[in-house]
């Protein structure tokens, strides 16, 4: 299934994209599944997809970021060789992992917000997993178990605020810098993640690619890691990192700019676009 969040006649919805129709979940939930975090808790989403048809058009409806509201945002460094030689970082033997706020989230199709108080907008286009089953020290031959599915994420980088210290929080952190979606892919759909790649596209060129297999640390691996120091729940979301070729480490550096699109690209999982603008 590509599942998606979005708004129609004023209100949150989620459901199912099937082509260019949306079969919508909302009023098919049992008691208490009020979004898709929720749905995915409750393990009811084959069961609204059996009862849902395909009828509202994508066109009539607003995307929302896949998952609104996620508890948690967790973001892996230098999780590529070669991005992590541009950055000059030493070799580690754990992930390097960072967090996200909510109110970063923007969703395909809507603009990434530069902020009033920097111009250096970098791009970073990832893999995103998204928590199925919770857990806490979940063991990596079992992790791939608790993954809800994939989708695209631009964890767009504000780098003079991510440089004032060694601490990345604040250059991370600015609202509607995080692109993701636009959709949910189940793992049935997607097979084996390794086996697609990511492609960062700025205004039609390509700036970042790299096959997903190149992951210094694969996903079962991170999981792993993190719910060994944090729970794990449905709906969380582990970005997993991003391949070299940053605007920041380019001579001269290439800095996202108001009018500019950028796409991530990974094959079997989605296509986010989003356009870059100034905040209010």
């Amino acid at each position: 299934m590509r599942l998606i969040s979005f708004l129609y006649d004023g209100t949150q919805h989620f459901g199912a994209l099937v082509g260019d129709k949306v079969a919508d979940f909302t009023a098919l939930a049992p008691a208490g599944v009020v979004d898709l975090k929720s749905a995915i808790a409750a393990g009811v989403l084959a069961e609204l997809a059996a009862k849902a048809t395909p009828s509202l058009p994508l066109a009539e409806v607003t995307l929302l970021p896949v998952i609104p509201n996620p508890g948690k945002i967790l973001c892996v460094g230098h999780n590529y060789e070669n991005h992590r030689q541009e950055t000059g970082r030493a070799k580690v033997a754990n992930p390097s992992i960072f967090t996200r706020f909510a109110d970063t989230l923007v969703a395909a199709g809507h603009p990434i917000l530069r902020p009033r108080h920097s111009t250096h907008l970098d791009f970073e286009g990832e893999l995103a997993v998204v928590i199925g089953k919770g857990g806490r020290d979940i063991p990596p031959e079992q992790a791939l178990g608790h993954v809800a599915g994939y989708a695209c994420f631009n964890d767009a980088s504000v780098r003079d605020w991510q440089w004032h210290t060694q601490q990345f929080t604040p250059g991370k952190n600015f609202p509607a810098t995080g692109g993701f979606g636009p959709a949910l892919v189940t793992p049935d759909e997607v097979g084996d993640y390794r086996d697609t790649s990511v492609t960062t596209r700025l205004n039609g060129q390509v700036v970042q690619s790299q096959p997903t297999a190149d992951m210094i640390f694969p996903i079962a691996t991170i999981i792993a890691y993190v719910s060994a120091f944090t729970p794990l729940s449905p709906g969380d979301v582990i970005a997993t990192g991003t391949p070299g070729g940053v605007g920041a480490k380019r001579e001269p550096p290439l800095w996202m700019k108001p009018g500019d699109v950028v796409e991530v690209d990974i094959p079997g999982i989605g296509l986010l676009r989003n356009t870059i603008a100034d905040a209010a």
